[in-house]
């Protein structure tokens, strides 16, 4: 039994100078996932039935390549931009001082406040906008004594009225999104703050607001992604966006649908350019959050040409 025992090869440290056991390379075969190539088929084809069946329709696309650069959609689209970011802005200051009431120990502050965010919420905001548009059938006129006095009518333009239908309901919705930025900065921060005898307002703007800022700005910018599209509805308040813009091209040469298209491409791409903008607004504000920031795309695409260009030499 001993000799037997001892004629076994025994595995020996690799530092001894004897060869030691030699082990048997792992082969990994990787696990083959068919469901995934089957569902890829599956949308790759309807995808292919799709832009077939919009190809074989009855639009004349040349109309939607001539249009897409006439210069009443361009003026459209300038107004498009402009509306947006007016009714982003207003949006977003009213979201703050609203945020501000709603977190203030002032019980009539913090009332009003929640009132006008449940209202503004509550009602849909094409709503706001004919009431608005109509406000001369309760009001003939605005009078603020000694500072303005005006017919409403001269006053309700078409862009104060999808100013304000925009603004004031985004302003609510902001007013949610400044109050959870708000209250998901340490309470500790604030007491360190008025411990060095700084004001309710100054550590308010100083030490939480850009300590905040980090969890407003992504669903910000989702938000003006969404006033982008949503600004099309002061089209029925007749103001010339880009969608009434091209409304108005299709009424006249019957090309409803191709006008449509070329809206849909022109706010596809609005919505794209900023977007890209939004990420990298979002990835400025993480640096303190993170230790390691993510690639950027462009940082990606980089690696993965590095990593093609290097692995033939590897194999060799």
């Amino acid at each position: 039994m001993t000799d037997k025992l001892s004629k076994d090869p025994a595995p020996t440290p690799s530092g001894s100078g004897s060869p030691a056991t030699p082990y048997e390379a792992i082969k990994a075969v990787p696990v083959r996932h068919y469901g995934r190539w089957i569902s890829a088929v599956v949308v790759v084809v309807l995808l292919g039935w799709l832009v077939y069946a919009f190809s074989q329709g009855n639009i004349i696309w040349d109309t939607v390549w001539d249009k897409l650069f006439d210069s009443s959609i361009i003026d459209g689209l300038w107004n498009t931009i402009i509306i947006s970011v007016a009714s982003m802005a207003l949006g977003l200051v009213l979201g703050i001082v609203f945020a501000v009431m709603r977190l203030s120990k002032n019980p009539v502050t913090g009332a009003v406040a929640w009132l006008y965010i449940w209202f503004f919420r509550g009602t849909p905001v094409y709503v706001q906008l004919l009431v608005w548009f109509n406000l001369s059938l309760i009001f003939e006129y605005i009078n603020l004594g000694p500072i303005y006095k005006n017919e409403t009518v001269d006053v309700m333009t078409p862009f104060m009225v999808a100013l304000l239908g925009l603004g004031l309901n985004e302003g609510a919705y902001m007013a949610e999104i400044v109050r959870a930025g708000i209250q998901s900065v340490d309470e500790g921060q604030t007491e360190a703050a008025h411990a060095l005898g700084m004001s309710q307002t100054k550590t308010m703007r100083r030490i939480v607001l850009p300590q905040a800022m980090r969890v407003i700005v992504p669903p910000t910018g989702n938000e003006f992604i969404n006033m982008l599209k949503t600004s099309s509805l002061v089209s029925a308040v007749q103001y010339t966006e880009v969608l009434r813009a091209s409304s108005n091209i299709g009424s006249t040469s019957s090309a409803v649908m191709e006008m449509l298209f070329v809206a849909s491409i022109w706010y596809l791409a609005l919505t794209s350019v900023f977007s890209v903008g939004q990420y990298y607004l979002e990835r400025r504000f993480a640096r303190g959050s993170l230790r390691s920031l993510p690639p950027t795309p462009w940082q990606r695409v980089k690696a993965n040409l590095t990593t093609f260009k290097r692995s033939p030499e590897a194999t060799r």
